[in-house]
């Protein structure tokens, strides 16, 4: 059976009716991951840390995951996850929403200064939008211009076009719906009522209903047995009476599924077969029992989705891996160990905080006791005031001043809650609330009630932690068990290493996929260093001037060339929409800045293969000359002291990088080379721009086997740009 890559949109409804319950959770800090992965970090005041993944592209998913499994942040944040910082850190969850019954789901923050609403798209190429209250687009992870709707920065948002909504449809509506179609009863529900293919087959067989059955056929009483099964489905969804389930097959020799169904039809099966996953569900589906498809229960949704994509990404079942070691991975006993200790710890920690807790509400109460007269004094002279009609207010201002007057029992008032009723009072070195319609006794065995409520929460994580002491023993029993297997088989050594692609199979590939995704500095030279810090500079004086107006903030380091005629290069500490921070940029990122304006200045045109480069800060840069001076366009007055770069080498790599973007790019070699699948490094020489282009496009289109994918990534045009001013040479290597 193909594996389940992306949510459906009953997924969405069931998993939208989970998320609402973390309303009110406060959003800490925002990733972004390889351009499509969103991690939104939470605090919730009961649930505690909460991590919500979305992921665009493939798989297509939105859950909360385990926070010991959430990835390692990226070293410098991109800048959609700065935008996302900046609009959303300490912003209130106030909201989950499915759009109708599409793959739409948006996520609605809070804040005193401006409300933001996060829109995941699991359809088509999958995007993310960030918009703000008038739902103008703020930003958004790809530009779509379509005739029927535009995602991008600065235009309203639509969603797409509306389509038939089974979450609101009553019988007569979904009859009416039915009834237009052509085809047969299965691609109806899947196409029509828009349920997909699985739930189609799945309603179907709830409802007994003969799938291929001819529409015009198809008669009253199977349009409402349609209805009911789905019906009952909608209702269990709205009210989050869930039961999910993940789903398993087992592999066969081949490496593929079919191993269930032998089961199923009588065939041996190897209960230590390897299996994977397939499928995950809100809740059990007759049609993968009546496949053979092992389920597995879970709790909650969220939880059953963490699974799912946590193994669909890490279950690797090696080719041909029927037999021996090879054939079916090693779980994570580790990981699994780790996380148990973990949550020891953390209850044996909950169990001595309730411990403590407990004591310090029967100490309270005591000190009520203790201070009888005095309590009994405070909340008489409360009642009487307001049997006065005093107000709240002017009985705290009454106490004050009877504390500066030295009366004990007002110097014990901490403070007058009106909303609540209450007075907080200092007892030796307790604070303690007291309700004012009650008197002494009634608030003391209040608080003795509580205490014994805390009591009995210490004594729920006492039984917890003896079954999560339990089955930590049964990781590590199984660990043993499993070590104990491997020891007794042969090792075949087929040790496939790493799973990403290397360099050499990028370029052996027959078909590579295109990831592109223009960015604002593209029209610039531009480049990222080492550090991942955006290095961007001018083709021309308009662009010169451009670049220092528009984009230079505070924290950027300017560089130029000691030579005239050399491009304003800026290295950006921060992203156009951040603000300007402060931020240590690394030496290395500094060098390889200066080495960029050296490559694409006259120093290159000259001939010459090195040059002198300096830095300064922004705030030493301007368009106003010194007296008797003049300025031409492109040109800027530096003042101040400066920071050489003495004998920079003149040298640039161009490079193609497949990964996370398909596209040409160049600069300093050293940053190219890091992350290009191949590369050719250029010096001052003797061939003109636009022909040294043509031969590095050449030597790009011999070292790939998919000719194609250079042709539309890595034109002579498109590496040209890239290719300094003036002539050059390939450098052997």
């Amino acid at each position: 059976m193909e594996q389940k890559r992306a949510l459906t949109s009953v997924d969405c409804a069931a998993l939208v009716r989970e998320l609402r319950s973390y309303r009110g959770a406060k959003l800490d800090k925002a990733y972004l991951y390889d351009d499509d992965l969103v991690r939104l970090k939470l605090r919730d005041f009961d649930a505690g840390r909460l991590e919500l993944l979305a992921e665009v592209r493939d798989p297509k998913r939105v859950h909360l995951v385990d926070p010991d499994r959430v990835p390692d942040a990226p070293g410098r944040p991109p800048n959609f996850a700065m935008m996302l910082r900046n609009r959303l850190s300490g912003a209130d969850l106030v909201d989950v929403r499915q759009f109708e019954f599409d793959r739409i789901i948006s996520v609605e923050f809070e804040r005193d200064d401006e409300n933001t609403t996060l829109v995941f798209e699991l359809f088509g190429d999958g995007n993310v939008a960030v918009l703000d209250p008038e739902r103008e687009v703020v930003s958004s992870l790809d530009t779509v211009r379509l005739k029927s709707r535009t995602v991008a920065p600065g235009s309203t948002y639509d969603f797409p076009d509306s389509r038939f909504d089974p979450l609101e449809a009553d019988g007569e509506a979904f009859a009416r719906r039915m009834d237009q179609s052509d085809s047969d009863i299965v691609r109806t529900v899947a196409t029509q009522l828009n349920f997909g293919g699985l739930w189609a087959e799945e309603l179907c067989r709830r409802a007994g209903v003969e799938m291929v059955k001819d529409i015009a056929a198809a008669e009253r009483e199977e349009y409402d047995a349609l209805y009911d099964a789905w019906d009952r489905l909608r209702a269990r969804i709205k009210e989050g009476d869930l039961d999910p389930r993940v789903y398993t097959e087992a592999v066969d020799g081949d490496g593929d599924g079919g191993g269930d169904e032998a089961e199923a039809a009588g065939e041996s099966s190897d209960e230590d077969a390897p299996r994977r996953v397939v499928d995950v569900t809100p809740v059990p589906m007759e049609e993968h029992e009546a496949e053979g498809l092992h389920a597995e229960a879970f709790d909650d949704f969220n939880a059953a989705l963490a699974d799912y994509f946590h193994r669909l990404e890490h279950e690797s079942v090696g080719e041909g891996g029927g037999g021996g070691g090879g054939g079916r991975d090693r779980p994570d006993f580790e990981s699994e160990i780790a996380k148990h200790e973990r949550i020891i710890e953390q209850q044996e920690t909950a169990i001595e905080e309730f411990e403590e807790q407990a004591e310090q509400e029967r100490e309270k109460a005591e000190l009520l006791y203790a201070n009888y007269d005095l309590v009994d004094d405070v909340l008489s002279t409360v009642r009487a005031a307001r049997e006065e009609d005093r107000s709240w207010d002017a009985i705290e201002e009454r106490f004050a001043e009877g504390a500066e007057q030295g009366i004990p029992a007002a110097e014990a008032v901490v403070g007058v809650d009106g909303a609540e009723g209450t007075v907080t009072l200092a007892l030796d070195d307790h604070e303690v609330t007291v309700e004012v319609a009650d008197g002494v006794e009634k608030n003391a065995d209040r608080l003795y009630t509580e205490a014994k409520r805390i009591a009995e929460k210490k004594e729920g994580a006492l039984a917890a932690i003896e079954d999560t002491r339990e089955d930590l023993e049964a990781v590590k029993q199984r660990r043993e068990e499993w070590t104990a297997r491997d020891e007794e088989e042969v090792d075949d050594g087929d040790e496939d290493g790493d799973d990403e692609t290397s360099d050499e199979e990028w370029l052996q590939r027959s078909s590579i996929p295109i990831r592109s995704d223009e960015q604002w500095y593209e029209r610039f030279r531009w480049f990222h260093t080492s550090d991942g810090f955006l290095v961007i500079g001018g083709r021309n004086a308009d662009q010169n001037e451009e670049l220092v107006k528009k984009y230079m903030d505070r924290g950027d380091l300017f560089f130029h060339t000691q030579a005239h005629g050399g491009p304003v290069t800026i290295l950006k500490a921060t992203g156009p929409s951040e603000a300007a921070t402060d931020i240590d940029i690394p030496q290395r990122s500094k060098a390889e800045a200066a080495q960029f304006a050296v490559a694409y200045s006259s120093v290159w045109k000259d001939g010459r293969f090195a040059g002198d480069a300096y830095m300064v800060d922004p705030d030493q840069v301007s368009k106003t000359p010194e007296s008797g001076e003049y300025l031409e366009k492109g040109g800027f007055a530096v003042r101040g002291d400066r920071t050489y770069f003495e004998d920079v080498e003149a040298e640039v790599a161009v490079g193609i990088q497949v990964e996370p973007e398909s596209r040409v790019v160049g600069g300093p070699p050293d940053p190219i080379e890091e992350r290009t699948v191949t590369s050719v490094r250029l010096e001052p020489g003797q061939y003109a721009q636009n022909d040294i282009a043509k031969m590095v496009y050449r030597q790009f289109r011999e070292r790939f086997a998919d000719q194609s994918f250079v042709r539309k990534v890595a034109s002579a045009d498109r590496v040209q740009e890239f290719c300094p001013p003036g002539g050059s040479t390939i450098v052997d290597e």
